[in-house]
């Protein structure tokens, strides 16, 4: 693949996904049914970009999207988006050397990796800092089982995508 079509891949992926994003501000779904439908359409293009354009690209768009998230008031902390990147990058990472493996491992072993690490990140961050408890509370609830399934839901669609794309 020529670096400008990498680059160019890498780009369109990266618009996807700050799409799928944002989609909750056009289409008037209840929060929790979003976290499903958002976060798998997003874990998708994660994975999409991981296998079609490398590593580094799909690092890049793992660490920007929690950064615009946070612009779009997704996230309520900044504090909140180095956890968020890293879960992302571990789903990204753990995808990608687990692949020789066979793809159902890859994609079992990168929404653990991202489940777990979400959900220690913000159990420590909200012992560390004073969330009122009703906040906390959703926080964590977001941060826990829905990130399985999104993240197994999203492998599902990249695998589906991934057959699709040369």
């Amino acid at each position: 693949m020529s670096e400008y079509r990498g680059v160019t891949r890498a780009a369109l992926l990266l618009a996807l996904t700050l799409i799928f994003q944002s989609l909750r501000f056009f289409i008037p779904l209840p929060p929790f049914l979003s976290t499903f439908l958002i976060g798998s359409l997003v874990n998708a293009t994660l994975l999409i970009a991981a296998e079609k354009t490398g590593l580094w690209p799909a690092l890049m768009i793992a660490a920007i999207a929690p950064v615009v998230a946070y612009f779009q008031q997704l996230l309520s902390l900044p504090l909140f988006i180095l956890p968020v990147a890293c879960g992302n990058m571990v789903y990204v990472g753990l995808f990608l050397t687990s692949l020789s493996r066979g793809r159902v491992l890859a994609i079992a072993l990168g929404t653990v990796g991202k489940a777990g690490l979400l959900y220690g990140a913000f159990v420590w961050l909200l012992t560390v800092i004073a969330v009122p408890p009703k906040p906390a509370a959703a926080i964590m609830l977001a941060m826990s089982w829905p990130q399985l399934i999104t993240g197994a839901l999203g492998g599902l669609i990249a695998t589906a995508v991934a057959k699709r794309l040369k």
